[in-house]
Order: structure tokens, then C-alpha cells, then sequence
């Protein structure tokens, strides 16, 4: 009977000659792993290896065609930048523009009776805001109150606020009127008596604030005002234009009030927004270009998939082998 052959070295007796020449070296040599990060050595000292991925990013990143295009991206999101501030300033120019051209419609609208507008305790809506109402009650001097810390033409002062006791088809009701404006130091002018005939511009009451004290207070809220006054009252309050009799003594008339937020142009404002994510854009394009150039192409270096294991029977590669 013939000997049976030697079995040919495999995987395990190439790795202990391997073992024992890395053994026979540096101690104090790090270790490198096949994928290049470095590992604790003898000592037991961490030894990290720099980001490849980093470092070819960069290195991507400065080259001339890369810097070019950079140079002309940033170009590109300057000029977008800037024209999203033009159109910016045409925003609030154009709505400069519509708010005067409303504020003359205001002016110069007819008066409708208020109960045609809005009835007590009915919720108020944006579009009553600016509409031009007439109204005929009494004023309650001991109920008038003074709003304070506000500013008007650049003066600080206070509003002169008084309560107007309305006749309505729902009964007796209590309507805040807005006389204007006194600057402070000076006292608060008396409201006419007897029947009076209000005109004035509606506008939304206000947030509570500190509450009603000693004849002040800092917001024009229906909710604290029905605390003082009595009910019921409106949801919101009328900025006097003119009244019949005038006033005899009359504070400063403040101007017809706009809801909050009209001084923009929205159309001319999208633009603007559209520009800047345009120049947020190239500089997105740029960094997307600077990743695709470090990854490069995978099978440059070779085969992608050397040393992975197949689970084909036949396959090669990694440590799968052909059946013998």
C-alpha cells in the first residue's frame, strides 16, 4: 500500500510562520489591520490612524478643477445672494406703496353702521381691521382709562381710552373707543357728554397684560375690560376719526389702523427667498462634486470585491476555494 500523500500547507500553516516573525520583531510596534486602521500595540497604547475618507476629500478638494469650480459657484450664490436683497427692498418698497394706497381708501371710505360690521361678543376677523364704522352712544367719563407706554410719531405718551354705552337690537352694550394720543406729561382731555356720534376705524383687541389699576392700564383687552366696565362688550375697539359734537379739548388722532405683517410685498418677498436657495444651492453642488471626485471609480485600485468569501461552491476569492 502506497503512503498517503502529505496534505499541502493550507491557510494555518502559512499563518504560524507569520505569527512567529511578527512576534520575533518590534514589540512596541502598532499593529495595522489589512483595512489600515492601527490598533492598540504591545503597551497597550492606542494608536488612531488618520480618516482616509477626510483626507481624500480634501485632497479632492483643492485640486485646480475643483478650486475653479468653486470660484465660479461662489460667484454664482454672491450674485444670487444679492439679487434676493433686491428683491427684498422692492418687497418692502412695493408694499410701502399698497399700504399708503390703502390706507387713502380708508380715509376717504363711507362709514357703515357698526352693527352691520360686527355685534357684541361676535369673534373678529382679520378683514374688519381698517373698516370705517359709525356709532351713536354715551360716554362714561368715570370709566375712561389711559394705556400706557406708547409711541406715537416718535413721542411717548399714553391712549386715551373711554367707554361708549351702546343701544343694540341685543340689548345695552359697552364698546371701547380710542380717543388718541397725549404725550406724557400731559392730562388726559374729558369726554363730551351726552349723545355722541362716533366715526372711527375698527381694530382686534389685545392680549391681557398687566390688568386695569388706578386708571391705567397697558394692553386694550376685551377680557379685562368687561372686568371693569360690565358686559357685554365687542372683541374689538373703534380708533376715533371724528365725532359729533368734536371733542372739546381733543387729544392727537392716530391714523387709521393695518394688520400686522402688510408692509411686505409677498410676491417680491418669495422671489427673494428663491434667490437665496438658489446661492444655498450651488455651494451644495460644489460639496456634491468634491465627494464624487474623492470616491473616484471603486475598480481603479481592483477588484471591489477581493477577499470577500462567496457562498457559489466553485467560486473563487477570499476564503472560499475550488472543491478538490
Amino acid at each position: 500500500m502506497s503512503p498517503l500523500p502529505s496534505a499541502p500547507p493550507g491557510p494555518s500553516s502559512d499563518r504560524g510562520p507569520g505569527r512567529a516573525e511578527q512576534a520575533s520583531g518590534d514589540a512596541s510596534a502598532p499593529v495595522t489591520e489589512p483595512t489600515g486602521t492601527q490598533v492598540p500595540d504591545a503597551e497597550g497604547t492606542d494608536v488612531p490612524a488618520p480618516s482616509g475618507g477626510a483626507a481624500r476629500w480634501f485632497r479632492a478638494a483643492v485640486t485646480p478643477r475643483m478650486l475653479g469650480m468653486l470660484a465660479l459657484l461662489l460667484l454664482a450664490a454672491a450674485v444670487c445672494a444679492r439679487l434676493g436683497v433686491w428683491q427684498l427692498d422692492r418687497a418692502q418698497v412695493r408694499g410701502a406703496a399698497a399700504e399708503q394706497q390703502h390706507q387713502a381708501e380708508l380715509t376717504t371710505a363711507a362709514p357703515v353702521p357698526l352693527d352691520q360690521v360686527i355685534a357684541p361678543q361676535q369673534p373678529f376677523t382679520g378683514g374688519m381691521v381698517g373698516r370705517k364704522v359709525q356709532v351713536s352712544g354715551t360716554y362714561d367719563p368715570a370709566g375712561q382709562l389711559q394705556v400706557t407706554g406708547r409711541v406715537v410719531g416718535g413721542r411717548h405718551g399714553s391712549l386715551v381710552l373711554t367707554p361708549l354705552h351702546v343701544s343694540t337690537p341685543q340689548g345695552a352694550a359697552v364698546l371701547a373707543v380710542v380717543r388718541g394720543f397725549v404725550p406724557d406729561g400731559e392730562p388726559l382731555p374729558a369726554a363730551p357728554g351726552g349723545t355722541v356720534s362716533v366715526i372711527g376705524y375698527l381694530q382686534a383687541g389685545e392680549a391681557p397684560g398687566a390688568g386695569v389699576s388706578d386708571g391705567r392700564t397697558e394692553a386694550i383687552s376685551p377680557a379685562e375690560l368687561v372686568g371693569v366696565w360690565g358686559g357685554p362688550t365687542w372683541t374689538g375697539y373703534v380708533v376715533l376719526a371724528s365725532s359729533d359734537p368734536a371733542q372739546g379739548d381733543p387729544p392727537t388722532v392716530l391714523p387709521p389702523p393695518t394688520r400686522r405683517g402688510t408692509g411686505l410685498n409677498l410676491q417680491n418677498l418669495s422671489y427673494a427667498a428663491q434667490w437665496w436657495i438658489f446661492a444655498g444651492f450651488a455651494l451644495l453642488l460644489w460639496w456634491r462634486m468634491v465627494r464624487d471626485e474623492a470616491r473616484g471609480n471603486p475598480f481603479e485600485d481592483g477588484n471591489p470585491f477581493e477577499g470577500e468569501a462567496s457562498d457559489v461552491p466553485g467560486a473563487t476569492g477570499g476564503q472560499g476555494g475550488r472543491p478538490s
